[in-house]
């Protein structure tokens, strides 16, 4: 599924268009795709996921080069910008399309995905408990075209100045350095 200088995360932690708002912004990081994941239906449109029929997860799945960023790092920025103790529910979205995952791509992937809950347990990084499920990916449905790189797209509407632009001032203050030049 990667090449060397090539691998793929994918995160669900809530509306897919704040996490690939701030994965696009990250050194290492080719692209960020928001789409869908987990569920029973093929091809499932933005419509059926929000109607919580179907068990797709709004994901962002992220190709990386780990040469420049490793996947640990990865997952911290993860369950920095997104709250992980929340079944089901980010904010206002709520639904099973909104839980909080890591689909992981190979055996490394979830033994690093696991670690680093354990940790973020052992640490009580958080006032409640993690409920960040690790499961293996699935198939991965792009989400419609319009869903792509929405917050550079869309940065006046208001979701994305009340939702997505806090988490990326936060993101940006933590993880400065991080960032593309």
């Amino acid at each position: 599924m990667s090449m060397a200088n090539e691998q793929i995360a994918i995160f669900g932690g809530g509306c897919f268009w704040c996490i690939e708002a701030v994965f696009n912004r990250l050194a290492g990081v080719k692209s960020a795709v928001s789409g869908y994941m987990g569920g029973h239906v093929d091809n499932p449109t933005y419509r059926q996921v929000c109607n919580g029929d179907t068990g797709h997860v709004e994901v962002v799945q992220v190709t990386f080069d780990p040469s420049q960023i490793k996947y640990r790092d990865l997952l911290e920025m993860f369950f920095a910008v997104h709250d992980p103790t929340t079944l089901n529910r980010q904010g206002n979205d709520v639904g099973e399309q909104y839980r909080s995952v890591i689909f992981y791509t190979s055996e490394e992937q979830k033994a690093e995905a696991e670690e680093t809950i354990a940790a973020l347990k052992a640490a009580k990084a958080f006032p409640e408990p993690i409920v960040t499920s690790v499961e293996p990916a699935e198939k991965f449905y792009v989400g419609e075209d319009y869903h792509q790189e929405y917050y550079d797209n869309n940065a006046t509407q208001p979701y994305c100045q009340f939702v997505i632009a806090p988490k990326l001032k936060k993101f940006e203050k933590k993880f400065g350095e991080k960032m593309r030049a």
